[in-house]
């Protein structure tokens, strides 16, 4: 993801008028060293440097010092060095990956297990953080791919619509996105719905599973159920979709006009993708034109009583238990992501979706969010609807390499619906072995 950069020097003055904390039991009065790893990211490294910058500034007997790693790097370096003993204290971690570390990772002390609220926190993204009953880091962000889209403002104008929509119902839309295909040569060149990149692809159908009333899991979530009648219906709404014309998937898919780009390019009207785009297209397009002129993000209609979805569980903080400092290690974990006004400066310097309910309900915290990112006006009513993906043996195996590319086959007519979620359902549940 891309985010808005804000300079340093305007992030330590907000940081440090955080100032006023008690100071933790936690951080005892000797020197205390630690270190912490995180991914390469200039805002998410900016934001993390500002709140140990703060921290350390209220316990001049701790010093942590960050050390960062170019992402692919990043998850060699935790698959070699956790196994190894040799991970650093405090680690910044995507919490969909945090069980497969859990018998590397310190759980919550007890002392502060005891006064802590779980509900702080929306559940989509705790949950991941949740090991065998035990907590074993706390979130910064909520991860979300589904729920909302790009419209293109031009586009719809010029199609004769109302900007932005405001869709009841999955048939409005699609009326929408007909209008406003275009074609040359008998060839697609401008999508009306482009849904069909990877992440848009998986989670809308995890999303109408649940919106439709199913599960893709078993009651004990032991093994997945892919091909229930629910499953089988997203499939055929997806295919209908595209037999309608909104989209060629042959033409636009994750390899083909990728979702983000096609948007910005203007070869799609209306594109599923999660609102980390916003920040994307304005820095890697700047002519396109501003948020909330030339574009906008706005809900997608439900298909049932509820929008609910499913979502990974994003960026965190663990602590390793190998620390010899892990009470300390933890409170700067709770500093850091418990404290609204240091997850508000996290959120707001990375353009993220939060995490803890203060930053997305107080009214204050929320004109504070929305000033830094406006997009997210649109996705923070659909925060309550989200659940945790779940505990997969291998989430981007079964997302990437099994449940996208039969969904992608079936619709450009390599097999059939119910072949598709069979496929789906077999290989997926394969992982397990």
């Amino acid at each position: 993801m891309f985010k808005r950069l804000i300079s340093i020097a305007v992030l330590l003055a907000v940081v440090l008028g955080v100032a006023g904390i008690a100071p933790r039991g936690a951080a005892a009065q000797e020197e205390v060293k630690l270190r912490l790893w995180a991914h390469q990211e200039g805002p998410f490294n900016d934001a993390i440097q500002a709140l140990i910058d703060a921290y350390t500034a209220e316990h001049p007997n701790v010093s942590i010092e960050m050390e960062t790693f170019e992402y692919e790097l990043y998850i060699q370096t935790l698959q070699t060095a956790m196994p190894a003993g040799d991970e650093a204290d405090i680690i910044e971690m995507f919490g969909t990956w945090t069980c497969s570390y859990a018998d590397r990772l310190a759980p919550m002390p007890e002392a502060m297990a005891a006064d802590f609220d779980p509900t702080a926190f929306y559940q989509a993204t705790f949950d991941g953080y949740v090991c065998d009953d035990a907590v074993r880091g706390l979130p910064f962000e909520f991860n979300m791919e589904y729920g909302a889209v790009l419209v293109n403002k031009g586009m719809f104008e010029t199609a004769g619509l109302d900007f932005p929509p405001k869709w009841e119902n999955w048939d409005q839309l699609v009326e929408d996105a007909l209008k406003m295909v275009q074609t040359q040569d008998g060839q697609m060149t401008v999508a009306g719905y482009h849904f069909l990149s990877a992440d848009a692809v998986v989670f809308s159908f995890l999303a109408e599973i649940l919106q439709r009333g199913g599960n893709y899991w078993n009651e004990d979530q032991t093994a997945f159920n892919f091909d229930s009648p629910e499953a089988i219906a997203a499939l055929e709404h997806f295919k209908s979709m595209v037999d309608a014309g909104v989209v060629d998937p042959v033409l636009f898919n994750d390899d083909a006009n990728w979702g983000g780009d096609a948007f910005f390019t203007n070869q799609a009207a209306i594109v599923l993708i999660g609102p980390w785009a916003v920040a994307y297209g304005l820095d890697s397009f700047p002519d396109f034109g501003a948020f909330g002129e030339a574009f906008d993000y706005v809900a997608l209609p439900a298909l049932g009583d509820e929008p609910k979805f499913a979502a990974d569980s994003g960026w965190g903080l663990v602590v390793s238990q190998n620390s010899a400092a892990t009470d300390v290690a933890w409170d700067f974990v709770q500093f850091a992501t418990a404290n609204a006004d240091n997850a508000l400066l996290f959120n707001t310097t990375t353009g993220t979706i939060p995490a803890l309910r203060e930053v997305a309900e107080n009214e204050d915290y929320r004109a504070q969010l929305l000033e830094a990112s406006p997009q997210l006006e649109t996705v923070l009513p659909l925060l309550p609807y989200g659940s945790y993906i779940g505990n997969m043996p291998d989430r981007d195996l079964v997302f990437y390499d099994i449940v996208y590319p039969y969904i992608l086959d079936m619709l450009q007519g390599l097999m059939s619906v119910e072949d598709a979620a069979a496929f789906i359902n077999e290989d997926a549940n394969a992982t397990f072995e």
